[in-house]
């Protein structure tokens, strides 16, 4: 993406994962709670580009803790964020909501869990479609790829022409 103009920005822990690899700026957060309020306001700001974040509460205090009452909770608090992004997406933007692997708060254990990860994407003149079940979480990297007009890598396949009938470069 930086190779093609694109700016980009990590929330959350994510520019600790990368080692600032790929990544123009960064805004670290301590909870879910902050990295939706910078979600929030790096989309009210309008400056475009991808934004990468990972609110990890949802994972390390709830997931791996085993509590799903706590769980549901940091989910109905970020819900509480979402008509905010969502009016602040514009006539271009595009919010994609997943997971890196699955940690079910109700699976006996402590360790990553095996089920499929949620993918849900919305934004302005995107079509309600089913994507099924996507051979690799590579899809979503060729789909911004193609989307942000950048030489998308040799795995996956992009579902830009699904959500839009075609890339929006």
């Amino acid at each position: 993406l930086q190779a093609a103009g694109v700016h980009t920005t990590a929330v959350g822990d994510v520019a600790d994962v990368f080692s600032m690899q790929g990544l123009d700026d960064a805004v670290r957060t301590g909870n879910n709670a902050e990295g939706a309020a910078a979600i929030t306001r790096w989309l009210c700001a309008g400056a475009g580009g991808l934004l990468f974040a990972n609110l990890n509460d949802f994972d390390s205090k709830f997931g791996h803790r085993n509590d799903p009452e706590g769980y549901a909770r940091a989910l109905a608090e970020f819900d509480g964020y979402l008509p905010a992004m969502l009016d602040a997406l514009g006539d271009d933007g595009l919010l994609v909501l997943t997971a890196d692997h699955g940690t079910d708060p109700t699976t006996p254990g402590t360790d990553h869990t095996r089920e499929r990860v949620p993918l849900l994407a919305i934004g302005a003149g995107a079509r309600a479609v089913d994507l099924g079940t996507r051979d690799t979480f590579a899809d979503l990297g060729a789909t911004i790829c193609d989307l942000c007009g950048a030489q998308a890598p040799a795995a996956g396949t992009s579902f830009a022409g699904e959500l839009f009938g075609g890339a929006r470069a």
